[in-house]
């Protein structure tokens, strides 16, 4: 019998949780945060969002001709420089640029690019090539690789839903998904959960189902302890839009301020799939995010967290140039990319707009490898050994975080 398959039919799996597998210690005192500790929170755009339409080409002709009517008016567009702009709807994330805080790649794809949406988010989540197909993710391999200690502490990887995505699955040590850290702390302290989680195991085999449930609870009831515990310190005084990813971010928020040891959160926002009616659709999404994002950024810095704290946001492909016969989109290929909060600088847009005049099949042309990305966050933030992560040399992007 398969693990996963024992544990949910020995009926301990609980509801918004994922128990998640490699072996954790009793619980015992994690040493603080400090200041020089950095925080990564992935925030994924689910379905393909249209990146024309999100940093708009406001000066192109050929924008215009190929979308009118999905093309944002001039007029509206919040220029960053005399070739793109924000879309209105985008409005706090360009008090964020003016800020200081936030850098804007376009063109970010990989070779040979893949339109099937579940395909795509395995690229971008395991970090491989098109024809590559790997088990685990670029996040959980930083998990295995690179974090001392994380195996036996599972939320130092967090996703803030009720199932783990493959970017947080690694070889040996995964993350930890929860909904809510207290309702995972108490949905441990069931008395049946509680009790087994006490159980001595020594004497199973971790790899047997029976060892390998007790440790599975073990570490989970020991994570859910420490989130519960450390994260009630504090609670944000900031008002988040109630929607959900306002919510999300909330609670991220309240852990990186209460001092968790987590390195990466994770969390994602559906629907970005237009291919019908797209302009009201995203023009929705990415209110909800940018509003999000803005109080989450005011409320890590109001804090003394937003220097130590970075976000990225990608989605797993872009759109078609051109709009289709149902004023929407189809599934595309390069896009762009977001990175916000760390250190005050200037804002920049890293690269060039998107050429429209140079198109594969009437599609954009990647120039910036998101695989170089990683590199980046990997090398240069979080600091660790990121060709041991990736398996690949990637160069990364010069001045990106600096």
């Amino acid at each position: 019998m398969k693990r996963r398959t024992f544990i949910r039919n020995s009926g301990f799996a609980t509801a918004g949780t994922m128990l998640i597998p490699h072996f954790l210690k009793a619980y015992e005192q994690r040493p603080e945060p400090s200041q020089a500790d950095k925080v990564l929170v992935v925030i994924q755009l689910s379905g393909g969002n249209d990146g024309l339409n999100t940093v708009v080409p406001y000066r192109n002709d050929i924008y215009y001709r190929e979308r009118p009517v999905l093309g944002i008016e001039r007029a509206k567009v919040l220029a960053l420089n005399d070739e793109i702009g924000l879309n209105p709807a985008l409005e706090p994330l360009r008090r964020l640029y003016d800020d200081g805080r936030v850098r804007i790649l376009n063109n970010v794809g990989y070779p040979n690019p893949d339109r099937s949406h579940f395909r795509a988010m395995d690229i971008w989540q395991t970090a491989s090539d098109a024809d590559e197909y790997l088990s685990t993710g670029w996040l959980g391999r930083y998990l295995d690789a690179a974090c001392s200690g994380c195996a036996s502490s599972p939320h130092q990887l967090l996703e803030i839903d009720d199932t783990l995505s493959l970017a947080l699955k690694g070889q040996r040590s995964n993350g930890l998904a929860t909904l809510n850290p207290e309702q995972l702390y108490k949905q441990t302290q069931n008395g049946n959960l509680a009790r087994l989680a006490k159980v001595p195991s020594a004497a199973e085999d971790d790899h047997s189902p029976v060892g390998y449930l007790y440790k599975t609870l073990a570490e989970t009831t020991s994570s859910a302890k420490y989130l519960y515990e450390k994260g009630k310190m504090q609670r944000s005084t900031a008002t988040y839009p109630t929607h959900e990813l306002g919510k999300r971010l909330k609670t991220i928020a309240e852990l990186i301020i209460s001092g968790i040891d987590t390195h990466v959160y994770y969390v994602s926002i559906a629907g970005f799939d237009t291919h019908v009616g797209q302009r009201a659709q995203q023009d929705r999404l990415l209110k909800q995010y940018a509003e999000a994002v803005e109080v989450f950024m005011n409320d890590l810095k109001a804090n003394g967290q937003l220097d130590r704290t970075l976000v990225l946001t990608f989605s797993e492909f872009g759109r078609r140039v051109k709009q289709n016969a149902s004023n929407g989109t189809d599934h595309g290929t390069a896009n762009n990319v977001f990175l916000l909060g760390g250190p005050p600088r200037a804002s920049v847009v890293y690269n060039e707009a998107p050429d429209l005049t140079n198109l594969e099949g009437g599609d954009l042309r990647y120039s910036l490898d998101f695989r170089d990305v990683y590199a980046s966050l990997l090398r240069d933030w979080l600091r660790v050994d990121d060709e041991r992560i990736l398996s690949k040399g990637f160069k990364g992007l010069k001045g990106l975080l600096s």
